[in-house]
């Protein structure tokens, strides 16, 4: 029978969640759009609303109606059996509806769910549960995707407004190693460690072969990565992919997004204002140009997705630094003691994989299945979860993905190497 307590209680916990993380804003900031992939905290409230009600309420709640018939034109994403959308890099000139009214749709699809959920025959209920739990587990994401992209916004602002937080300083000591044999090892989802949940593409389990190999036991710091541009990494193409060395071209990258020299010291922008570099903490926000080209700097390399699910697999989650630390920044990975540390938290850790398909993959059927196998194309695989990241939703299994030249997502660097 399927828990309906759990979904009332569930929903409420999970909306109410990005609520809090749109609170500190005003409508003003919740409407700025700095860049074509970012957007607006009010669009990222409207659309996750827009799920329940596209996905749920429509097909499910009689006499259903939608609550204003342009949301479902301004609030879609990219889900082209739905119907046609707002162009994505226009979303910051939606002036209205505003914050407020945003407020007031979520607050009438939130009533009209609960009702639902409340009154729905068992049989019905036990449908519609796992479109619900993958709504929840979208709004997540989005909750992530809020924090990056008001992160954004605000270090564009040259009064460098903060939104929350503090920096946490420490120690991280002397990078360590930890070896893997490999072999034929299982690769995907398992509902017994990862969880009852996941996405589609985590799916189906499989088995790849890996030769022995060995991973850092912690993320690339500040300090390392000094040493990296003081040695000209950003100037020796050498050390680059192609493609990465035509942005440095394009682009004028000379160090990671949200840094800047001023006068002499190097400063970083965080969301809790900006501030001197602390080498201790993990270098952030960070290309897979920028760490692949580290990595061959450092002679070594970047692991694959497999690799470093493989070895996830024998840790524990100590000390995650997730978003309900309320840090929003990555910290400092402290004494070594045996493990990989900083492996879920902190930083999303990009790999050497491309994001593909695994072997046997099925999407769902109809608009639910445009969710990510749409996107198995000209992106990179990412692994482990950052300080944006809401508890509970980081796993061993868990595939994230961004194009390879993305910097607004909170990404830093793992090593790998042969064994």
């Amino acid at each position: 029978m399927t828990d309906r307590v759990y979904l009332l209680e569930r929903y409420d916990d999970v909306r109410r969640y990005t609520e809090q993380l749109a609170a500190p804003l005003s409508a003003e900031d919740q409407t700025v759009q700095s860049m074509p992939d970012v957007s607006p905290t009010k669009w990222h409230r409207a659309h996750v609303t827009w799920f329940f009600e596209t996905f749920v309420l429509a097909s499910n709640e009689a006499g259903f109606t939608p609550f204003q018939d342009t949301y479902w034109f301004l609030f879609n994403s990219y889900y082209e059996a739905v119907g046609p959308r707002y162009a994505r890099a226009m979303r910051g000139v939606i002036s209205r509806p505003g914050a407020h009214d945003v407020g007031g749709y979520r607050h009438n699809v939130d009533a009209r769910m609960r009702e639902l959920l409340t009154r729905v025959d068992e049989d019905t209920l036990t449908k519609i549960a796992g479109t619900i739990e993958l709504g929840f587990h979208h709004e997540q994401q989005h909750q992530e995707l809020l924090l990056m992209d008001i992160k954004h916004a605000l270090s564009l602002n040259p009064l460098q407004p903060t939104y929350a937080g503090g920096l946490i300083g420490g120690d991280a000591d002397r990078l360590g190693w930890k070896e893997y044999n490999g072999g034929l090892v299982e690769v995907g989802h398992e509902s017994a460690s990862d969880g009852p949940f996941c996405f589609d593409n985590e799916l189906p389990r499989h088995q790849a072969w890996l030769p022995p190999y060995r991973l850092a036991d912690r993320l690339i710091t500040n300090g390392e990565w000094l040493e990296f541009m003081a040695d000209g990494g950003y100037a020796r193409s050498e050390l680059w992919l192609s493609d990465g060395w035509s942005r440095i071209a394009a682009d004028g990258w000379d160090s990671p997004l949200y840094w800047a020299l001023q006068d002499g010291v190097w400063m970083e922008h965080t969301l809790a204002g900006t501030h001197p570099i602390d080498e201790n903490l993990p270098v952030c926000h960070i290309s897979h140009y920028e760490a692949d080209a580290y990595a061959r700097w450092a002679s070594k390399r970047l692991p694959t997705e497999a690799e470093w699910e493989h070895a996830a697999r024998f840790e524990k989650v100590v000390a995650a630094n997730l978003a309900d630390d309320q840090t929003w920044h990555a910290r400092a990975a402290g004494a070594a003691n045996g493990s990989l540390r900083q492996l879920f938290g902190d930083c999303w850790e990009w790999t050497s994989s491309a994001y593909l398909p695994y072997p046997g993959f099925q999407p769902a059927t109809g608009a639910i299945g445009e969710y990510n196998g749409k996107f198995m194309s000209n992106q990179m695989v990412l692994r482990g979860g950052c300080a944006f990241t809401p508890t509970g939703h980081a796993r061993s299994s868990y595939r994230n993905f961004y194009p390879p030249s993305a910097r607004w997502p909170l990404t830093g660097v793992r090593l790998a190497d042969d064994g």
